[in-house]
Formats: structure tokens, C-alpha cells, sequence
């Protein structure tokens, strides 16, 4: 009796999990305004109601997927901030980075999160507060991995937000020019991360 409650929390998880997943898909693929709910619980394969059960609106939907992409990026620092050298860590994700920024239903969705924040101040402060834990995070793995290499332990604000800089706007960049050689790209962020860090 007393694994009800986690079952149901495990059950209320995996749907909130499946709306999500279906929200990214759809707004990558339809946009924000035009993916209407009826749509999205065809996606999910579940009522209006029961979406509403979990998300009042479909600004909680996208302030969730902002969540859950930091938590992501997060996981990402923890890896990083796990491994005995945390700069080569850095340097042998390079790759993993780059093919999560040139595929389209990512660009297309990380795209249409930033318009929609461009438009509706709430999704701003949600975006810029996911911005701000992800910068402050990546700034401290920067100064740990340049102590690490005998360097000066400055701020280094201005190098995380050039590296941030160079990975988001693949995005941008892809959507542009799709056909962009990605083997070309690697070793030079590889060099760009040598050089800042």
C-alpha cells in the first residue's frame, strides 16, 4: 500500500515526460502559436484534459522544456566537473556538442523557444534565469579547468560567453546553411576552447 503514492508520482512523471517530448516536437515543427493543444494531445495520445491536468497553459509547457534543457546542460557540467581532467572532458565533448546543435528538430526548437521569449516576458525571465544558472556553471568549469592548466584564475565571463556564443549559434547557423561540414568545425572549436580556457 505504502508504493502507491510512488507509483503514481513514476506514472505522473513518464506522462508529464511524453507531453514534453510531444511539445518539442510539435513546436519544432508547427512553431509555439501554431501548435494548439488539440494538437499537441493528438501527439501525446492523450485528452486536452489530461494535458491541463499537468499544464495549465502552454506557456508551462515551454517554461518546462526551458527547465528541463538547462537540466540537460547541467548534467552535461556535472560530467564535466566529475572528471579528473575536466578541461579534456571538455575538449572530447566537443563532438557530442556539435551534433546536438546541427540537428534541425533541436535548432528548430531551441529557435522558436527564443522568438517566443523575444514576444511573452514570462518565457524572457524564464529563458534569461536558465541562461544565468547555465553561464554562472560553465564560468566556474572554465576557471577550474585554466587553474588546472597552470593558468590565471581570472573571471573568465567574457570567454564562457564567447564558447556559449560559438556553440548556441550553431543553431542559427545551421537552419542557414545545413550542408555546414561538422568535421571542419570540430578541431576549431576545439582550438577556440584551447584559447579561452
Amino acid at each position: 500500500m505504502t508504493d502507491q503514492p510512488t507509483c503514481e508520482s513514476t506514472r505522473g512523471q513518464a506522462r508529464r515526460g511524453q507531453i514534453l517530448e510531444a511539445a518539442a516536437s510539435c513546436f519544432a515543427q508547427h512553431g509555439f502559436h501554431g501548435t494548439s493543444i488539440a494538437k499537441l494531445s493528438q501527439a501525446c495520445g492523450m485528452s486536452p484534459g489530461h494535458i491541463y491536468h499537468f499544464f495549465p497553459n502552454k506557456e508551462a509547457i515551454i517554461t518546462a522544456l526551458i527547465e528541463h534543457k538547462l537540466e540537460q546542460s547541467l548534467d552535461m557540467v556535472r560530467q564535466f566537473e566529475d572528471a579528473e581532467d575536466a578541461f579534456q572532458a571538455m575538449l572530447d565533448r566537443v563532438d557530442i556538442g556539435l551534433q546536438e546543435r546541427t540537428d534541425l528538430e533541436n535548432a528548430a526548437l531551441e529557435l522558436e523557444i527564443l522568438a517566443e521569449a523575444a514576444r511573452n516576458p514570462r518565457v524572457a525571465a524564464s529563458v534569461r534565469a536558465a541562461d544565468k544558472v547555465k553561464r554562472e556553471r560553465l564560468g566556474e568549469l572554465m576557471r577550474r579547468a585554466s587553474r588546472e592548466r597552470g593558468g590565471e584564475p581570472t573571471e573568465k565571463a567574457a570567454e564562457t560567453e564567447i564558447m556559449i556564443t560559438l556553440f548556441d549559434g550553431l543553431y542559427a547557423r545551421f537552419v542557414n546553411h545545413p550542408e555546414l561540414d561538422r568535421d571542419a568545425l570540430a578541431p576549431l572549436l576545439r582550438k577556440a576552447l584551447q584559447t579561452f580556457v
